[in-house]
C-alpha cells in the first residue's frame, strides 16, 4: 500500500465555481497509484466542493443562482457577521454543500462519470486563495 499528498491552491474572484478536474486528473496520474481512493478536503469554511456537470456551464450557474436564492447574503436572521455581511451566509452554504469528496481511483486516475467534474464553490464576495488538501492511498 502507497500513500501520497499534495494541496491545490485555487485564487478565487468571489462567489464563483471553479473547475479544477484536470489538475485532479494530472496529479493522480503522476503519483503512479493505480487503484485506490482519493479524498479532497477545502481546508475552509466558507468555500466547498462539488462533483458537478462540466460539460453545459449553465449547470453551474443555476446552481450558484439556487444558492443565491435559499441562502441570500446580507439575510438579517444571521447574527454573525464578523467579517461582513456575506460571512455567515458562506458558512451555511458551505454547510449545505460538501467540504470532503472521496473518490475511487481506478488505472490511475479517478474514477468520473462522462459529464462529472470536480469543482470548488468560493461562497464569499471578496476573492480569496483557497487551499485543498488531496490523500491518495492504493497501490
Amino acid at each position: 500500500m502507497r500513500q501520497d499528498s499534495h494541496e491545490f491552491a485555487i485564487s478565487t474572484q468571489g462567489v464563483g465555481a471553479h473547475e479544477f478536474t484536470r489538475e485532479v486528473c494530472d496529479w493522480v496520474a503522476r503519483s503512479q497509484i493505480l487503484e485506490g481512493l482519493l479524498t479532497l478536503h477545502v481546508r475552509h469554511t466558507s468555500a466547498s466542493l462539488v462533483i458537478m456537470e462540466n460539460a453545459d456551464p449553465t449547470v453551474m450557474d443555476d446552481l450558484l443562482r439556487f444558492l443565491d436564492r435559499l441562502v441570500p447574503h446580507g439575510d438579517s436572521l444571521y447574527r454573525h457577521i464578523a467579517e461582513g455581511p456575506d460571512d455567515m451566509s458562506a458558512h451555511v452554504r458551505t454547510a449545505l454543500t460538501m467540504t470532503n469528496l472521496s473518490i475511487p481511483v481506478v488505472s490511475g486516475l479517478p474514477v468520473l462519470g462522462t459529464w462529472q467534474g470536480i469543482w470548488l464553490l468560493e461562497h464569499r464576495t471578496q476573492p480569496h486563495r483557497r487551499r485543498i488538501a488531496a490523500h491518495l492511498i492504493g497501490e
